[in-house]
């Protein structure tokens, strides 16, 4: 049985773990970038003071709402103000945080997509955006192309880091995991849903290695690291194990 490595941030792992084992799919973890707390908490705890006031807040990621919630204080999510995100993660993590359904915008769920554009199709409709504001919760950057379409609208848009990314730092049963991925390609598959994440692994020998990714940018980076074959699948267990069966 091919072995599905997960490539994303340490704290969604377990989850995609769980799932995945509980679809047939034999996988493990092998997290390519670190999520660290924003080193100055004060914007953070400024736009939770604000939050009340804010049209929309967008959410890069799920790493974005874990981080922006652990800074609450205990606040509770205002009944007027939309939370945007491109993917189901970040959807459920926020509902999990008290966010009402009816306030989280994504995508279509028949999207052809998961991403900046398609979030746009769902926001631009939804209400006059002359003079909303609008937090953009993110790391180091993010989401450019879609608050430059919100601030031609006439939204004002302000960028709130609310954590840091790293490169992985491996602990000695990830280092042999990793050795024995290079050492039996054929053996492994990865799930890239960052194209950083595929940088992260430039220089190591990849020939003969497969992946999927959840982006037509996250594939085209991976095909330029060598990888191949490489398929496109959406960011949820089910489809990523349909695309798993069709490497």
């Amino acid at each position: 049985m091919t072995t599905l490595i997960v490539t994303r941030p340490r704290p969604q792992c377990e989850a995609w773990l769980a799932r995945l084992a509980a679809l047939g799919v034999q996988a493990r973890a092998l997290p390519l970038i670190e999520i660290l707390p924003a080193r100055d908490g004060a914007p953070v705890r400024a736009a939770w003071a604000a939050l009340a006031a804010t049209g929309l807040a967008v959410f890069v990621s799920p790493n974005a709402v874990e981080q922006f919630f652990a800074r609450a204080g205990g606040a509770a999510w205002p009944p007027h103000t939309l939370a945007a995100c491109v993917g189901p993660g970040s959807a459920q993590a926020l509902a999990s945080h008290g966010v009402p359904a009816a306030l989280i915008v994504q995508p279509a769920a028949d999207a052809a997509s998961l991403d900046s554009e398609h979030l746009w199709q769902q926001l631009a409709p939804r209400r006059d955006w002359a003079g909303a504001r609008v937090l953009l919760l993110r790391g180091d950057g993010g989401r450019e192309w879609l608050a430059e379409r919100l601030a031609e609208a006439g939204a004002r848009v302000e960028a709130v880091t609310v954590y840091h990314r790293s490169g992985p730092h491996f602990d000695a049963a990830e280092q042999a995991l990793l050795a024995d991925v290079l050492a039996r390609p054929a053996a492994h598959a990865w799930l890239f849903s960052s194209a950083e994440a595929v940088g992260h692994l430039q220089g190591l020998p990849l020939a003969g290695q497969r992946a999927i990714a959840t982006h037509p940018r996250i594939a085209e980076a991976a095909r330029a690291a060598g990888f191949h074959p490489v398929v496109l699948a959406r960011p949820d267990p089910e489809a990523v194990t349909q695309a798993l069966k069709a490497l």
